[in-house]
């Protein structure tokens, strides 16, 4: 039975790249903005929902963590890790006048990714900001009579006729992108690439207990446990009120994690397991779908 996909589009997105690279034969289906595409999963409209969660630029995507964490309880059941190569996408014919460009579109991220690329080669354009880069480039698109561009990939610029006008204008080159799949259903990718795997934790300390941060990462480090990413996010309860993501390099145990989480608890904090999954990294993508990036 085919699997089916939702993915944060339009058609022409890096998720639906990352999609693509861990389930290329799934039926997918786009949708407007993260929530909606979870939403999807929740109500199992989806079997499986792909949304981005971390850039090396930017950090993390916000929105992923708090519909994670408040929202739905859907288990991270699979992470794919894509390059990110950004470009400057206009219509056909208006590449070579950059300096009539007034407006640019893009996802938030993506427009902080070539912040200097913007500031030093289009200092006057107007920014607007899009639910992902593939719907700047539907944007342009559909209004060809605009002086404007778009920062997408170039999927995208094959996806909606647009031509690249400057590549890879990412301020840094390491760019990439951590994709997870989330999913309340029993169906999951097979990721026979994988090499590694993470469990992803949410822990609250308790608001009168001094030094239980360093309590609660003793309690990794003793056993020796690698801890790929530890971030605080605001509970939303007021101001000062924290719980941390941590990321471990372990997939879940019969020992360690479940000592951890049990000497966790023992300090009063609480802990969420938010998933235990395989890892994809970028070089396991097989060139089938790195094509997919490629101009042609």
């Amino acid at each position: 039975m085919t699997m089916k996909v939702g993915y944060l589009g339009p058609q022409g997105s890096f998720t639906e790249v990352a999609a693509k690279a861990v389930m290329p034969d799934s039926e997918r289906s786009s949708f407007p903005t993260i929530p909606s595409c979870m939403e999807a999963a929740a109500k199992q409209e989806v079997d499986i929902a792909v949304v981005p969660l971390e850039n090396a630029i930017e950090g993390s995507v916000n929105m992923t963590l708090d519909y994670l964490i408040h929202k739905h309880e859907l288990p991270i059941t699979a992470e794919v890790t894509v390059p990110i190569e950004q470009h400057l996408l206009v219509h056909p014919g208006r590449d070579k006048n950059l300096d009539q460009i007034t407006d640019v579109y893009s996802h938030p991220q993506a427009i902080a990714q070539c912040h200097e690329f913007i500031q030093r080669e289009l200092p006057n354009a107007s920014i607007h900001y899009t639910n992902s880069t593939s719907a700047a480039a539907l944007e342009i698109q559909e209004n060809p009579d605009r002086s404007a561009a778009a920062v997408a990939n170039l999927l995208a610029a094959q996806t909606y006729g647009l031509t690249p006008a400057k590549q890879n204008i990412h301020d840094y080159g390491n760019n990439h992108t951590r994709f997870v799949l989330v999913s309340d259903s029993k169906k999951e990718p097979v990721l026979k690439e994988a090499k590694t795997h993470k469990t992803t934790m949410v822990i609250t300390l308790p608001s009168d207990y001094s030094g239980a941060l360093h309590q609660v990462l003793s309690a990794f480090s003793w056993r020796k446990l690698n801890l790929t990413k530890i971030e605080s996010r605001p509970m939303k309860t007021g101001i000062g009120n924290y719980f941390f993501v941590i990321d471990v390099e372990k997939e879940m145990d019969e020992v360690l994690l479940p000592g951890v989480i049990a000497e966790v608890e023992a300090l009063g904090c609480g802990v969420r397991v938010l998933g235990s999954y395989p890892c994809l990294l970028s070089s396991d993508i097989d060139n089938t779908n790195k094509k997919e990036l490629s101009p042609k």
